[in-house]
């Protein structure tokens, strides 16, 4: 249990590092005319990603939930490759990747990295973890939870950040 505490205590530490990233790509955006989309949803889903990792390591802890090597192992290795699908769209979005969604007016779409194959991998990245983190110490409580919760934020999320990406001017998508 405390090992899977630590694990937590990482995830904590690698979010605040994203917001790190966040707060300062915003400030770069806004910087150059950014313009946010679907701010009303936002605290929700900040709000379900803070519970998931208070209920994760609370469902273990007071539920005496035991690790289960053929079931955590398997997930600790997809939450490693979950983080590793994150970093890997912050790195290709670069300035433009964010924890909100916001449109730099003049950037154009970016089509390389996951985003060659998928046109929301971060949200694989999310989904896959959501699910997975619980499950390293078999919280199938919290898994199931936020995972469906989950479902109807990115369901709202996914449908702002394409309308607001449909917008982006036909001239700048043919500059990717």
């Amino acid at each position: 249990m405390i090992a899977y505490t630590v694990l937590i205590g990482l995830v904590v530490l690698e979010r605040l590092a994203e917001l790190v990233v966040a707060r300062r790509n915003l400030a770069w955006a806004r910087s150059r005319g950014g313009v946010e989309h679907g701010a009303g949803h936002y605290p929700f889903i900040v709000l379900a990603h803070v519970a998931l990792l208070i209920a994760a390591p609370t469902e273990v802890w007071l539920l005496g939930r035991p690790f289960i090597p053929a079931l955590g192992w398997p997930m600790l290795a997809a939450v490693v490759l979950a983080q590793g699908l994150r970093w890997w769209c912050i790195g290709t979005l670069g300035r433009q990747w964010n924890t909100r969604v916001v449109v730099v007016p003049g950037m154009p779409l970016v089509d390389r990295g996951p985003y060659r194959w998928v046109r929301h991998p971060n949200y694989v990245a999310v989904v896959v973890e959501g699910l997975a983190l619980p499950l390293v110490h078999t919280a199938w409580l919290t898994a199931l939870v936020f995972t469906a919760l989950n479902a109807v934020l990115l369901t709202v999320r996914i449908r702002v950040e394409s309308a607001a990406l449909d917008e982006v001017p036909a001239r700048e998508r043919q500059r990717r």
